[in-house]
């Protein structure tokens, strides 16, 4: 398996980056396969103790497989408790980076829009478009900020997504839902990508960090095989 890059760390937890294209659990046709947390344990860097179910090895939270980025990882149980408050309490922000194909006339943007279950596809969330949308279950609160970085290589664009929320999709359909579509992201009308990447890396969207208290601000910089941005216009 290959080495874990450790970013941050202090008493209570540490900072990991996960590749694109990697699980951060085992996945259930393959519960002995290559993923983040047997990297994790195989480096020796998980506590030998019971953690819970949803956050075995200590880690905190996930990353969709095709997400690269940051993953914050707990020492110890107390350390994982500490950090779950937060997340739950909405005092930590997450930062995201993403690349697009179509171009907007504007640089900002919130989308506040509800997101819930799609009520016949059980991989996809739909957005709360009025109260007549079709879905299942609950609908999620879910806030997300957009703000343009600039054109990158392959006529891309490229954003940053930040949210204190966290629902499943909710950069990729939040960002879809108003003509900012995941270049590669079939499931909510992102189109082909020809750029080249690492297999399972179907669409681009880097976790740069999370900010907030306890958490020294530190980011894991983008992929190697990320497009690279053009030069500003004179």
């Amino acid at each position: 398996m290959s080495p874990i890059t450790i970013r941050w760390f202090n008493n209570d937890l540490f900072t990991v980056d996960k590749p694109a294209g990697l699980s951060v659990f085992p996945l259930h046709a393959n519960p002995e396969g290559d993923c983040l947390l047997h990297r994790i344990t195989e480096a020796g860097l998980s506590a030998l103790e019971s953690w819970p179910a949803a956050y075995s090895g200590g880690i905190a939270h996930r990353l969709d497989i095709p997400t690269s980025g940051q993953i914050v990882v707990a020492k110890h149980r107390s350390g994982l408790e500490d950090l779950r408050h937060l997340f739950q309490s909405k005092q930590l922000i997450k930062r995201y980076r993403f690349l697009t194909a179509k171009p907007v006339s504007w640089t900002q943007h919130r989308n506040d829009r509800p997101l819930a279950h799609d009520r016949k596809q059980k991989r996809r969330m739909v957005v709360q478009r009025g109260n007549q949308t079709p879905h299942r279950g609950k609908w999620l609160p879910a806030v997300t900020e957009f703000q343009y970085i600039g054109p990158v290589q392959g006529g891309l664009h490229g954003w940053e997504a930040s949210m204190s929320t966290g629902v499943m999709h909710q950069i990729r359909l939040h960002a879809a839902s108003i003509g900012l579509a995941l270049v590669g992201d079939r499931l909510y009308g992102g189109g082909a990508w020809d750029f080249p990447r690492p297999d399972g890396a179907h669409f681009a969207l880097h976790h740069i960090g999370i900010k907030g208290p306890g958490l020294q601000p530190c980011e894991a910089p983008l992929p190697d095989w990320w497009p690279q941005p053009l030069p500003s216009s004179p």
